[in-house]
């Protein structure tokens, strides 16, 4: 599958609706939205939520970074690291920058990259799309289909994801933006709406595979396509067994 402007890749405008009639597409939705309603339904998560939220960003941040070749060291008073650094400051404005991608998933993607690369990019190019006609395209195309609301969510963050990581918006920590945007798009979708899952941290268990399946996304192949939307799946489902033993283990400190 390719895009009309031959980019590559198959996310919009190629059709994401056709993603839905790939073999076991509808299982691995289901899949992934059960997972993740079991998890927002842990007794922890009723009311002390924000504490597995709070965990679970923290390890989503630490896992992208080493993913993008950063530092996981979390030890010193200070984070020395640049790419954990930005990680880190995209993990703290997650919620907000919710809200914004709700309406402007562009001016998100902007602040993501100016809060992930302030460290390692000119100030001028903090937030700014390479002038690349092709990555523009994609951009535009990304926006319209946030906006449009027409594929369920497991599908919208894998199709973020892939997308973000093939076209490379910034050429600074574009794999740290495109993991973050596809966690805030699982919030602003109400996939994961309270950022309770690690899906980061199955990507970096998996990174080989990982790393195969974006290349496979990029190729725009329905095979590399299929490979990609399992890939995505199965990380979310690690990363939603994550966010319940961060809360199992939330529950056994409170009770000791």
């Amino acid at each position: 599958m390719r895009t009309q402007d031959g980019t590559g890749g198959a996310g919009p405008p190629s059709g994401p609706t056709a993603l839905l009639t790939f073999p076991g597409v509808a299982e691995q939705i289901e899949r992934v939205q059960q997972a993740a309603a079991d998890l927002a339904r842990h007794p922890v998560n009723r009311r002390g939520w924000p504490r597995t939220a709070a965990a679970a960003s923290i390890r989503a941040a630490r896992a992208s970074s080493l993913l993008d070749g950063g530092s996981g060291d979390l030890t010193g008073a200070t984070v020395q690291d640049p790419v954990l650094a930005g990680a880190l400051r995209v993990a703290a404005e997650q919620g907000a920058l919710a809200t914004v991608w709700r309406r402007a998933p562009l001016q998100a993607l902007a602040r993501m990259h100016a809060l992930a690369a302030a460290d390692l990019a000119p100030a001028e190019s903090l937030g700014r799309p390479r002038a690349d006609p092709g990555v523009q395209v994609r951009l535009r195309r990304l926006a319209d289909l946030v906006a449009a609301r027409t594929v369920p969510a497991p599908v919208l963050v894998a199709v973020v994801h892939g997308e973000l990581l093939a076209c490379e918006p910034f050429g600074t920590v574009d794999g740290v933006v495109a993991r973050a945007a596809a966690r805030v798009a699982g919030i602003a979708a109400d996939l994961d709406p309270k950022g309770l899952a690690v899906p980061e941290s199955g990507q970096l268990a998996r990174r080989t595979e990982y790393a195969a399946a974006a290349a496979g996304w990029r190729a725009g192949t329905s095979v590399g396509v299929a490979r990609w939307l399992s890939v995505v799946t199965q990380a979310w489902l690690d990363g939603a067994r994550e966010g319940t033993a961060i809360a199992d283990a939330l529950a056994g400190a409170s009770s000791s």
